[in-house]
């Protein structure tokens, strides 16, 4: 059987976005929703923040645009009984009710995704075979459920997932794992032990996790024999435009630099000393940010930041192609999440978002329509850095017309607010579901 990507109809669907984007202007919703749907396609910054009347609330928000439509994922009832099945800790209580709906039924939305222990991307397509070893599922999936003190399942889903899914070499056995998911394994083991300690995963995970880490160190000491940076795949949809990207490194760094700190903290003798680790991951780290900083552009302003080294055509906004829809969506949020960047550079990288035609109501845009899997990387980075607004922003545009209406199943991609053509543009998936349970997490009041 064939590997079908998980966007294989890419390539027959790019030249929509060739249409120029312009500097804003908003009209309310019409009779005449392409019309509308094609204003806010072409406009560089998101029109939303212009309708807000102070602070993002989540209730003015959901008044905005018409909810998606489309059919759930899984019986709603099924969804139910999980939610009342749910022993999160702390208790979900943001002060918003819908927003703690969300988040319960992203949490409950696991174990119905999951085949016992056993992963799936979604339904659908992405039910397949080839999906189940994609590697932001089960970092998704563990980060949600330790964030809320659902450890147990969140052990036995990694232990599981690093006992199946890592081969013998350390690399991962999915069609086209990107270099930063390596990264964030390691990353995962760490917040993991942090939250639930080493009960029930740590002994039965760390050999894959130590092969990672191995196969990481000889990745960059690969790279050390020219410029340092590590050559790999960005993404399993782009496994052929293998080059030298900056978000790819930069969770190199992270990922070995916390398995070092991991292992020192649990007195684990890991095959490669830590300190040599820690070298290693420092000397990456230098090298990365010097070669960001000479290929960005001095312009501060400049919305236009390159993910990677190489000649790259300059696209006018974007959704301007796949380089700039997949730079936009993925690259730059996992540049962001890997706190590499200092915070002038990390500020760069959201302004450019915010100005050069990078989302819609907080939402990710790519191409013509929107795609939030990746958005928790960039919630992350936006509290990070103390973007309340932005967060805030992006989260409540996501919970509010990410998700369906009535039963709150998130598709992978959907279509602007109010399409007449309908919602829908790929199939519910895992990760998508968790952003408000994730993120959700960091507002939290109880």
């Amino acid at each position: 059987m064939s590997t079908i990507d998980r966007r294989n109809f890419l390539k027959n669907t790019a030249a929509v976005s060739s249409m120029a984007c312009i500097a804003p202007s908003f009209a309310f919703l019409s009779d005449d929703h392409v019309d509308q749907i094609e204003i806010w396609r072409k406009m560089m910054k998101d029109p939303v923040f212009d309708m807000l009347t102070g602070k993002p609330d989540i209730n003015q928000i959901m008044g905005f645009f018409p909810r998606q439509k489309g059919d759930p994922a899984f019986d709603p009832k099924l969804i139910q009984e999980n939610i009342q099945m749910l022993k999160p800790t702390p208790e979900v209580y943001t002060g918003y009710p819908f927003l703690d709906l969300s988040i319960k039924t992203g949490l409950a939305h696991i174990d119905a995704t999951f085949k016992d222990n056993h992963p799936k991307y979604g339904v659908g397509v992405y039910d397949r075979p080839e999906h189940e070893g994609f590697p932001p599922t089960i970092i998704a999936t563990v980060d949600a459920l330790s964030a809320w003190g659902m450890n147990k399942r969140g052990a036995q889903l990694f232990a599981y997932w690093l006992t199946n899914f890592v081969k013998d070499d350390g690399t991962i056995n999915y069609y086209g794992p990107s270099i930063s998911e390596y990264g964030q394994l390691l990353h995962t083991a760490k917040i993991m032990e942090e939250r639930a300690g080493p009960g029930g995963w740590w002994e039965e995970g760390f050999p894959g996790l130590d092969r990672i880490n191995e196969y990481l160190l000889q990745l960059h000491s690969s790279a050390l024999k020219d410029d340092g940076l590590i050559t790999g795949v960005p993404e399993a949809d782009t496994r052929d435009q293998v080059a030298k990207y900056f978000h790819n490194n930069a969770w190199v760094v992270k990922g070995c630099m916390q398995w070092a700190d991991l292992c020192e903290k649990t007195r684990t003798r890991p095959s490669t000393s830590i300190e040599v680790i820690r070298n290693s991951a420092r000397k990456l780290r230098g090298d990365t940010l010097s070669a960001i900083r000479r290929t960005w552009p001095v312009d501060l302003n400049d919305w236009w930041l390159p993910a990677r080294l190489g000649e790259i055509a300059r696209p006018e906004c974007l959704t301007d192609g796949l380089e700039a829809s997949y730079t936009n969506y993925r690259y730059w949020p996992e540049l962001l999440s890997s706190d590499i960047l200092p915070a002038d550079l990390a500020n760069r990288v959201v302004n450019a978002r915010l100005n050069g035609g990078g989302q819609f109501c907080g939402m990710t845009r790519f191409l013509d329509w929107l795609d939030d899997w990746p958005l928790t990387d960039y919630l992350y980075a936006l509290w990070s850095l103390g973007r309340e607004d932005d967060f805030l922003l992006s989260l409540y545009g996501h919970v509010a017309y990410h998700q369906c209406e009535d039963h709150l199943t998130a598709f992978e991609q959907i279509s602007f607010p109010g399409d007449p053509y309908g919602s829908k543009r790929a199939d519910y998936c895992l990760p998508c579901q968790l952003v408000a349970a994730r993120a959700g997490r960091l507002i939290n009041k109880s």
